[in-house]
């Protein structure tokens, strides 16, 4: 197993949620690898936490990642949440996302979980899980 893929696959997550026209419509280019600090947009998108085991077999080393995108709002209700949540979705599974090292054998929604957060629950946060097969070339 190698988790040296690791940078070449959240970069082209990245990459991916900047360049899909109904993400930026909803977010523009408030996307980060962690919570945002000082002026905080009223809405943001964080990838975030991920957990990856093994998958090599006799044909060559690869590995399944399992890390979650959220969706963090001050919107009132979470319909503004799920929509640009569902955006992430659509431009993330089953993309066909080219990666600098190694290569992308799938990409698939797992799971979201919705939920107030911050102060008296003012916040609304989408954690959505994707999982990533990718192989070391």
């Amino acid at each position: 197993m190698s988790y040296a893929i690791g940078a070449a696959l959240q970069t082209a997550v990245y990459q991916r949620l900047l360049a899909d026209p109904e993400v930026s419509a909803q977010v523009g280019t408030a996307i980060f690898d962690a919570p945002p600090t000082g002026n905080i947009p009223a809405t943001y998108v964080s990838i975030g936490p991920e957990s990856v085991r093994d998958r090599s077999d006799i044909s060559g080393h690869g590995a399944e990642h399992r890390f979650t995108v959220s969706v963090v709002t001050e919107e009132a209700g979470f319909g503004a949440a799920k929509l640009l949540a569902g955006a992430i979705s659509d431009a993330l599974t089953d993309a066909e996302i080219s990666l600098t090292r190694g290569r992308l054998v799938g990409l698939w929604f797992e799971r979201a979980t919705a939920q107030r957060t911050g102060k008296a629950g003012r916040a609304r946060r989408i954690d959505l899980t994707f999982r990533a097969r990718v192989e070391d070339n």
